[in-house]
């Protein structure tokens, strides 16, 4: 049975789904984050099968997540993550951070690059500096938000 493709649903997070709702696609998103950029890199690192990381690969280059580029001074091409692949940092550590509460021992933990310090966990906050939950946020039609008045 062919899966009914998402790309043309209204909701947002549906049409997200479709682009990297598979685990292959997220992990190699992630590697990208971690340096990742060739071919050989992704499987060894990942241990998945070429003919699914083409899969995967190609998609995410359609999609435009990843770009290919040049190797300086080589025929040979690698895999960039494009401004929209830079996008998914906060999806990506926010599973991650998901990930942890899950239990389970973790060998890596995230950081502020120039001091070390662990990053506080992403949350949503109210204009006014609330922390958000789910029971403090709803989904309403866009033409019913409430926006600041635009200054003159």
């Amino acid at each position: 049975m062919k899966r009914k493709s998402l790309e043309n649903e209204e909701c947002p997070l549906a049409r997200s789904l479709e682009a990297i709702g598979d685990a292959w696609s997220v992990l190699i998103v992630r590697q990208a984050f971690a340096g990742d950029r060739r071919f050989g890199e992704f499987e060894k690192n990942l241990g998945v099968a070429k003919n699914i990381l083409t899969v995967r690969l190609r998609k995410l280059v359609a999609l435009g997540v990843l770009e290919q580029v040049p190797v300086e001074g080589s025929s040979y091409q690698e895999y960039a993550l494009t401004e929209k692949g830079c996008g998914l940092f906060l999806v990506l550590m926010a599973i991650r951070q998901w990930g942890e509460g899950c239990g389970g021992d973790n060998p890596y933990a995230l950081v502020d690059k120039r001091d070390k310090k662990p990053v506080r966990p992403l949350a949503f906050h109210a204009h006014d500096g609330r922390e958000l939950g789910p029971d403090d946020t709803e989904l309403i039609p866009a033409a019913e938000v409430c926006r600041p008045a635009k200054r003159k």
